[in-house]
């Protein structure tokens, strides 16, 4: 009788039972030992003062903190790439990029985390690269207004080294708009400016899309910021806006957990990568926060030019006359492209005003990826990125009005993306800047902005001293929850390690764990947790934009805006 031979996916159910429990032993303990390195991780990157997570090697040419008034920011200039060498690549005289990182929450670092980054395609497009950085604590009594005006003054120290070439601003979320106020403020001007995911219109959104915009309905406005800052000891912890982040989507945070535990020997050094970055939680002033709130957020002041900027300028869209280009992604959640591009028909009542202002800006939007994407993916840095930059004095010539940007397939996989520009209409632009409701809780929130400024924020500060703050930052939860993993939490996570390798002796991990009829099925199972997780999110936020509608819009009010894309 002859044998049968047996194929690896084939084995038998007790075999790959087996296989499978050992395989799954391994990836817990190796997944607590991520956990755990994390911790490591966060505890080292606090003691060294949370350094600037660039890959990229810099020198420090102006400090915000030596200008009037002063702030915590601080421009840098890249000298190197370390093996890459893409510094070679920097062509005499090539128009400068200075590159200006969120301050959302997190540390600087995203828009030069990697080798293919929007700094990567600076250097490999010839440019010489310059950062803009902060420190985690701002200056005492920091405004909105400094940060603005050091902005504006990084962006003149860059053309004076490079005799009179005004740089390509190039501007990450919080740091895009933070630009298109600095170019707005007394006249400045660059050479142009990328605004990437980067909100101007803060009441547009659409429909179950975009709930961020609808927090201050559900919170009161202002307010809540202020008595965060006044428990800061005057400062406002950004773990709090990041919390926020992760409550947007739920099933995101459940996939990235679960990716780490299926396959922690790939997932791991990436999982630790951003991680590093993702909680390296930094502070903003308290007058900086309300300011952000009150005039942006909340009261939606940017396209009307009434936000202050200091004593004697406002922030007036109108008064950019740097060409723009606005890049989005309509899988943005946070700054979807209603959010980007709802401005213009606000500022431009028609394509004719904007012709006649002598502005050109040019939109390029993206189907799919999500807001991180739009700045870490490195397939968007060596795709879209790269096209900016390749195609900026083109965009610069451009005769004034509205353009879409529309790539094509590179001529080689090592050359810039092709583009042509062709020209829109602000009329065909779809999206609602002002959608109903949102009126009223600017009224609501300077209320009880009014109420809390008067009678509560100054008990509040009296009992909660800077040093008490600190105390308490590290019981904020998103500081609790991944200090837990820490080996002074848990001291037995020490061994962690030792049982990853003791594992390993007995044969885990399992290489051809994809095989395994019980491994498909924990997959199977894991994929629906987080169908159901997205399921629950789009009811969640159907069910507030309903709320939100009912309570501070009429049922005669127009209707929040489709997601038509532009055209």
């Amino acid at each position: 009788m002859s044998a049968t031979i047996k194929e690896p996916g084939n084995a038998a159910p007790d075999a790959s039972f087996g296989a499978y429990w050992l395989d799954m032993l391994w990836r817990s303990v190796e997944t607590a030992d991520t956990l755990r390195q994390r911790a490591a991780n966060m505890a080292e990157h606090e003691a060294a003062g949370m350094p600037p997570l660039l890959h990229f090697e810099s020198e420090q040419i102006a400090d915000g903190r030596d200008l009037q008034p002063p702030c915590n920011y601080r421009l840098l200039r890249v000298t190197r790439c370390g093996t890459d060498a893409l510094e070679r690549h920097v062509r005499k005289g090539a128009a400068p990029v200075m590159v200006v990182d969120p301050r959302a929450g997190h540390g600087p670092g995203i828009g030069g985390f990697k080798r293919d980054s929007e700094v990567g395609m600076a250097l490999l497009e010839g440019h010489p690269v310059y950062f803009v950085v902060f420190d985690p604590e701002p200056v005492e009594g920091q405004t909105l207004g400094a940060v603005i005006r050091s902005l504006a003054s990084f962006i003149d120290i860059v053309a004076l080294r490079h005799r009179g070439r005004r740089p390509i601003v190039y501007g990450n979320c919080q740091g895009g708009w933070a630009l298109a106020l600095a170019l707005s403020h007394c006249h400045h001007r660059a050479g142009l400016a990328v605004l990437n995911g980067s909100p101007l219109s803060y009441w547009a959104g659409e429909r179950g899309v975009n709930p961020m915009r609808l927090l201050g309905g559900f919170t009161g406005g202002v307010w809540p910021a202020h008595w965060v800052s006044d428990l800061g000891g005057g400062t406002f912890d950004g773990a709090w806006l990041v919390q926020n982040f992760e409550g947007l989507r739920p099933e995101g945070i459940f996939h990235k957990y679960d990716t780490l535990f299926a396959q922690p020997d790939v997932e791991r050094d990436r999982f630790l990568e951003f991680e590093r970055w993702w909680n390296g939680f930094y502070f903003l002033g308290r007058e900086e926060i309300l300011a952000i709130a009150r005039d942006l957020f909340v009261g939606n002041l940017l396209e009307d030019g009434k936000v202050v900027v200091d004593e004697h300028c406002r922030a007036d869209l109108k008064s950019i006359h740097t060409p723009m280009v606005i890049f989005c992604s309509f899988g943005d959640n946070i700054t979807p492209p209603n959010q980007a591009l709802a401005w213009l028909p606000a500022v431009y009542p028609s394509t004719e005003s904007l012709v006649d202002a002598g502005q050109r800006i040019v939109y390029l939007t993206h189907r799919e990826v999500g807001h991180l994407g739009i700045f870490v993916s490195a397939n968007v840095a060596r795709r879209e990125h790269r096209a900016i930059l390749h195609h900026a004095q083109t965009i610069e010539r451009l005769a004034p009005g509205l353009y879409e940007m529309v790539l094509e397939a590179p001529p080689s996989p090592e050359a810039s993306p092709a583009a042509r520009f062709e020209a829109r209409r602000i009329e065909d632009l779809t999206f609602e800047p002002a959608p109903a409701g949102f009126d009223s809780v600017r009224a609501m929130s300077e209320a009880l902005e009014r109420l809390y400024a008067q009678w509560v924020s100054p008990v509040i500060q009296a009992a909660v001293s800077p040093g008490v703050a600190r105390l308490l930052r590290p019981l904020h939860p998103m500081r609790a929850s991944r200090m837990a993993w820490s080996e002074r939490a848990i001291p037995v996570l020490a061994w962690m390690p030792w049982a990853a390798a003791a594992l390993g002796r007995f044969g885990a991990p399992d290489a051809s764990r994809e095989q395994n009829p019980w491994y498909r099925l924990e997959r199977a199972g894991a994929e629906g947790v987080g169908e159901a997780l997205a399921a629950w999110r789009i009811q969640r936020d159907l069910w507030a934009e309903a709320l939100f509608t009912q309570t501070y819009a009429t049922w005669s009010s127009p209707s929040v805006s489709s997601n038509k894309e532009p055209r």
